[in-house]
């Protein structure tokens, strides 16, 4: 059998010219459509893809992305109705978004290499009940899960975050993360009642919402640049022990708010100085006693509202707003009545209620510590008491 090499060369050579010219199309188009496990596997020649890999609507069953390495845009599957599985071994970086979103039977998410990921943008899959990311998600710039069947997120364990939302999610027990700075806001919101949330090695934030947790641990904060925020919480303590700083005191923004935490009985801040808005803290069924020794600096108002005891605020030096103090406990306003006008440490409107009628007897002393002019008040008080119950013993015994 012969053949005519003349006429066999130029012909290999045009089939091999055709196949590198497809392969590279294939691999840097702008979106890759995928229906079905045949469009996927038609994508495993790719060790980078340029554009979008868009899972449409009518795809279902397993859908396994192998092949590639680096996604350069978005991996978006949206009202995929029919899926069960989304799966791939070698992806390791998504330099766009990950969007999944109403995928009713989506119980599989195994993504074993993936580390990087621009964006997780998960919303209302309420058959996914676990990730399989052994590798760890460990650099993401915005996070976003909601409404899922998830109890754990294990596989995402992020060194720093712009944006940080966990909601909505009614079976998560357990979120800790690596983190140490989320420089935009980070929310953990109406998830499972016995959610723990742990950021051990979260230094500084943005800004801060945490609502219906069981526990928050916060040790390392240190620095919040906007607000913090705890309402409606199951959490028996809050403790910061390094943080300093809540919000700016330049433009008098951010402020602190623990309000409706029903099992709160305990915050402890111990060196925080400063707030650069207001410090409210209401209706905490179970909160007994307010203190922050070193706090010294307000830009906003102090709002205390519940039944708790005198707060104790020894620091206190400036407060630019407005001093709400009322308790259905006995508490002694004194301290606080000597401490608001022109020129004095509460600059707005001052308002202090006490059930025992303590309040209203100023003290008129000019000590350094705020504990020294409480005690002050509290001897003379003391005494006029004293004073007059002798005077009205001796009335009663001349009759």
């Amino acid at each position: 059998m012969f053949f005519n090499a003349k006429v066999f060369v130029p012909f290999a050579a045009t089939v091999i010219c055709t196949a590198l010219a497809q392969s590279p199309s294939l691999c840097s188009q702008p979106t890759a459509t995928i229906n079905s496990q045949a469009d996927a596997s038609a994508l495993a020649s790719c060790s980078v893809v340029s554009g979008n890999i868009i899972i449409g609507p009518s795809a279902a069953g397993i859908i396994s992305i192998d092949g590639p390495q680096q996604l350069n845009g978005n991996l978006i599957c949206e009202n995929a109705g029919g899926l069960t599985s989304l799966e791939s071994t070698t992806i390791n970086s998504i330099s766009g978004s990950f969007t999944l979103k109403n995928l009713t039977l989506l119980s599989t998410l195994a993504m074993g290499s993936l580390r990087s990921v621009n964006t997780i943008n998960w919303e209302a899959l309420p058959a996914l009940s676990q990730l399989n990311f052994p590798a760890t998600v460990t650099r993401a710039k915005s996070v976003l899960i909601s409404n899922t069947f998830l109890s754990t997120l294990d596989g995402i364990n992020l060194e720093t975050v712009q944006t940080l939302g966990i909601n909505n999610n009614n079976r998560l027990k357990t979120f800790s993360t690596q983190i140490a700075n989320v420089t935009s806001s980070l929310d953990i919101n109406s998830n499972g009642n016995n959610l723990d949330v742990s950021f051990p090695n979260l230094v500084r934030a943005a800004n801060m919402t945490f609502r219906n947790v069981s526990t928050v641990s916060i040790p390392s904060l240190a620095l919040v640049d906007g607000s913090l925020g705890f309402y409606g919480n199951y959490a028996p303590s809050v403790i910061a022990p390094n943080l300093t700083s809540v919000g700016s005191k330049a433009d008098g923004q951010g402020s602190l708010a623990f309000v409706s935490n029903t099992k709160l009985t305990n915050i402890s801040m111990p060196l925080l100085k400063t707030v650069g808005g207001a410090v409210q803290i209401a209706n905490n069924l179970a909160l007994s006693g307010i203190s922050f020794p070193s706090l010294s600096y307000v830009g906003g108002a102090i709002d205390f509202s519940g039944n708790f005891s005198t707060p104790d605020l020894p620091d206190l030096e400036n407060v630019k707003g407005g001093f709400n103090l009322q308790s259905t406990s006995s508490i002694d306003c004194s301290n606080f009545d000597s401490e608001h006008g022109a020129g004095k440490v509460i600059q707005g409107v001052y308002v202090c209620k006490t059930a025992s009628d303590v309040g209203g007897i100023g003290s008129g002393t000019n000590g350094n510590s705020g504990s020294k002019k409480s005690a002050a008040v509290t001897v003379k008080y003391n005494v006029l008491t004293s004073s007059l119950l002798v005077l009205v013993g001796l009335a009663h015994s001349l009759l």
